[in-house]
């Protein structure tokens, strides 16, 4: 697949403020500082389109961009993330939450997992309530540049192997460079295919 054109078209703050469209949706989400940001404008090959910040947790709304006039990259809050106010960080998750259950537009979801970290609690407990919803997902292990093959192989081995536990079947794993550009080919493939389908 190629990107033509890749377009901010709006913030939401919950379900009901999304684009009322029949755009296929794919989502992003993943712990603060995961890199989710960097990898969008990677894939979009737009350096600008998606704001990355030293500060985690900068995105607090739904953000929809359209691409190639044919369907939506939807960027979520990152769940972990600093500096918010208790009531809003209860809010940004409930949005999240109704997305991902209840958005029929919803194709697939890519969380994204920092391949240098142990499992980490955080991440689990997403992935475990994830896999009771009925969308789809996939795993992107990024920031696989900092490191060796070897460590990431590791390091995703022990997070399969401890999501493995409650998941009837290990979701696409998925290995990623947003300073390499490894992993753009394997997502795109991977939109395209649920875009057939």
């Amino acid at each position: 697949m190629q990107i033509k054109s890749a377009v901010f078209n709006m913030s939401a703050r919950n379900l009901e403020a999304c684009p009322d469209w029949n755009r296929p949706e794919f989502a992003f989400i993943g712990r603060s500082n995961v890199g989710k940001s960097s990898m969008i404008n990677m894939l979009t090959n737009k350096d600008g389109l998606a704001k990355v910040s030293a500060t985690p947790g900068k995105t607090q709304l739904l953000n929809f961009f359209v691409i190639n006039e044919a369907w939506s990259l939807v960027d979520l809050p990152g769940y972990g993330y600093a500096k918010v106010a208790k009531s809003e960080k209860i809010n940004f998750n409930e949005s999240v939450g109704d997305y991902i259950e209840q958005r029929e537009n919803l194709r697939l979801v890519f969380v994204l997992i920092d391949s240098r970290l142990p499992p980490q609690p955080i991440d689990l407990d997403f992935i475990t309530w994830l896999a009771g919803c009925a969308a789809p997902f996939a795993l992107v292990f990024t920031k696989a540049d900092k490191q060796s093959v070897g460590k990431t192989q590791a390091c995703i081995s022990n997070f399969i192997a401890s999501v493995s536990e409650f998941l009837s079947e290990a979701p696409p794993v998925i290995i990623s460079s947003s300073k390499t550009r490894d992993g753009r080919v394997e997502i795109l493939k991977s939109i395209e295919q649920h875009l057939r389908d």
